[in-house]
């Protein structure tokens, strides 16, 4: 379900970037559909004690709600907004629908993160393809841990407002290498931490009844999950570097979502 919800989201973004009166219609859907999945993933966050997703689903409803008031009305920074997210889908789609294209990818991250485990010491197996064993313990890399969703986001973004050849190639080469090879090292970290059982704690918040989640608990759902977001933090202020119109956008985003938020707060008291 959650697979055909994804997919109905990108279609509608992709419409959105076909010119047309009538494209806002296409960018609602788009909108709708990825946060309906965001719900329908709730099972799945719960069941990995990862509770920042359930918190950024919670935070979405409003978010929609805001978003196709605007969109409705035309307003160009929730256009620019979706085209972001257009462009986001357009790189990230081939690797999602394409199986061939996608194994690629996690085919090379499995191989070059056994690489760097073995460099540091670690001697692992792959008892699949893409599943790396250690110490009797195993990791599945999976599209999600390549990092091409992040790459897909960040360049999107910068692809929000108009911009340079210099620009483009300036903000790929920040973004593509950049998070690419620090998800490598992400995914090294996790690895390690859950194999060597570096965080064997709080069972009763980390545990899910499997021997040694607790170390994968807080190894991927919450130190590497802080850490991704202070580094995306410090890319996103690097593109504004390089497409100083990029802050403007932001700025005027965050001023018409802050102001929609205020008056939603205070016609519900």
């Amino acid at each position: 379900m959650i697979e055909y919800l994804v997919l109905i989201s990108c279609i509608g973004f992709l419409a959105f970037l076909i010119p047309g009166r009538f494209r806002k219609y296409p960018a609602i859907i788009g909108w709708t559909f990825i946060v309906l999945s965001l719900f329908f993933n709730l099972p799945e966050y719960f069941s990995e004690n990862n509770f920042m997703y359930p918190v950024i689903a919670a935070l979405s409803v409003p978010f929609l709600y805001i978003t196709v008031k605007n969109l409705l009305r035309d307003d160009p920074r929730v256009i620019s907004l979706s085209k972001a997210a257009a462009v986001a889908f357009l790189i990230y789609a081939p690797f999602e629908y394409i199986p061939a294209l996608g194994n690629w990818l996690i085919g090379i991250v499995v191989g070059e993160v056994a690489f760097i485990l073995d460099t540091l010491g670690h001697t692992v197996t792959l008892t699949d393809w893409n599943i790396i064993s250690e110490n009797n313990l195993r990791v599945e890399i999976i599209l999600a841990c390549t990092g091409i969703q992040s790459i897909a986001i960040m360049l999107g973004v910068a692809a929000a407002v108009s911009t340079t050849l210099r620009q483009k190639v300036l903000a790929f080469l920040l973004v593509g290498p950049t998070i690419y090879i620090l998800n490598l090292l992400r995914n090294v970290f996790v690895i390690m931490a859950y194999t060597g059982q570096w965080f064997p704690y709080y069972t009763e918040i980390a545990g899910n009844g499997e021997f040694g989640y607790e170390s994968f608990f807080w190894a991927h759902n919450v130190i590497a999950e802080l850490l991704a977001l202070v580094l995306l933090v410090a890319i996103a202020y690097g593109l504004f570097r390089v497409i100083p119109e990029l802050g403007n956008f932001a700025d005027d985003l965050y001023q018409l979502y802050y102001r929609e938020v205020r008056v939603m707060f205070y016609r519900g008291k």
